[in-house]
């Protein structure tokens, strides 16, 4: 009775992870699909072979089709996709650290945060060379970043403070520093302001190859650290006492934890502005898919948020044909309705 008791357990296991890799798999596929819709999608009317031949054959279509796809279209659609899994996964970590569904880079304040580092740099960088506020901005945004989330470490170390406190110190901290974003635009030159307002609206127009290289490399490597830790997480998940019963060192693995997201939060926002609710609905709808196993569920948030910024980025160009919206407004009409129907219909299951 025991061995076909375990025996029972061990397929039903096995179906578990089979099913969990099929719902990976099937979005990887919607996120490829996402992914060509934005790029043969543009003000520009090109048609299907030609942006086609433009990918796969650019030799053979004139410059300006080459131009049109090769340096415009499909850095700025990778760059949704890239963003999007960035913000997903600072999210999921975000939620798992905190053991809180509210929890994500942009309720917490980080992204305000970030944004106000770039508009500071913005602010003092106006009159240096374009070379050096290039590199001021990411590291200003990074820096901004950093502070953010070590002040909602401080916050949950604190006696007694339970998860409710620290969302509460987030948002305090996300007016704290849009505050201090509204004080610099009212500073600001008339055309440093249309920069920070840039940060504030969130947009994809601007991307290239080097953007999307950095994020791309920085992304991959914190991913890289958060999946060899997934075990740990997946622990950490289960509950404080659990995690350290297993000789998991908490505070310290919560400490690297915010570090990694610290770094993904502030490339994504340094580069696109901020871009709210992804980082909230992203997980939501991971762990809807495959439970808690970080294993599935980290690589299921990042897809899961380069799909809905991926979307997103297409509806922008759909909505008026024409004209592109800034990215931030279209997911903030997309996540807001979408989670307030997450939270109303399967809101004890998963939280």
């Amino acid at each position: 009775m025991q061995g076909t008791t375990a025996n029972d357990l061990n397929q039903a296991y096995e179906r578990l992870g089979r099913r969990r890799l099929a719902v990976v798999v099937t979005v990887v596929m919607l996120v490829l699909v996402s992914l060509f819709l934005d790029v043969i999608t543009g003000p520009a009317a090109l048609s299907l072979p030609e942006v086609l031949t433009a990918l796969f054959q650019p030799g053979s279509v004139s410059e300006a089709t080459q131009t049109i796809v090769c340096t415009f279209r499909l850095p700025t659609a990778l760059m949704a996709v890239f963003v999007g899994a960035s913000l997903g996964i600072a999210g999921a970590e975000m939620q798992t650290i905190l053991n809180n569904p509210l929890a994500s880079p942009y309720t917490l304040g980080v992204s305000a945060a970030a944004s106000f580092g770039a508009a500071l740099a913005l602010v003092l960088g106006s009159g240096m060379l374009a070379w050096t506020t290039t590199v001021f901005v990411p590291v200003s945004a990074f820096v901004c970043a950093m502070f953010c989330s070590l002040s909602i470490f401080a916050i949950g170390r604190i006696r007694g403070a339970s998860t409710e406190t620290i969302i509460v110190g987030g948002v305090a901290l996300h007016f704290i520093f849009s505050s201090g974003v509204a004080f610099l635009q009212y500073m600001a030159s008339e055309d440093t302001l249309a920069a920070i307002v840039f940060w504030i609206f969130g947009t994809l127009q601007g991307a290239n190859w080097q953007k999307l290289a950095i994020i791309a490399v920085v992304m991959a490597v914190t991913t890289g650290l958060l999946m060899s830790r997934v075990w740990q997480l997946t622990a950490l998940r289960l509950g404080e006492s659990h995690a350290r019963s297993l000789g998991i060192n908490t505070e310290r693995l919560r400490l690297q934890t915010l570090i990694l997201v610290s770094i993904l939060t502030a490339t994504a926002v340094c580069f696109t502005g901020a871009i709210g609710f992804i980082g909230l609905l992203a997980p939501h709808l991971a762990r809807i898919l495959v439970g808690e196993d970080q294993r599935y569920f980290i690589p299921l948030s990042a897809l899961s948020g380069a799909f809905l910024v991926s979307v997103a980025a297409l509806i922008t160009k759909l909505l008026i044909p024409g004209t592109i919206f800034p990215i931030g407004i279209a997911t903030a009409a997309i996540g807001a309705p979408c989670f307030a129907a997450l939270a109303l219909w399967k809101r004890r299951s998963y939280w």
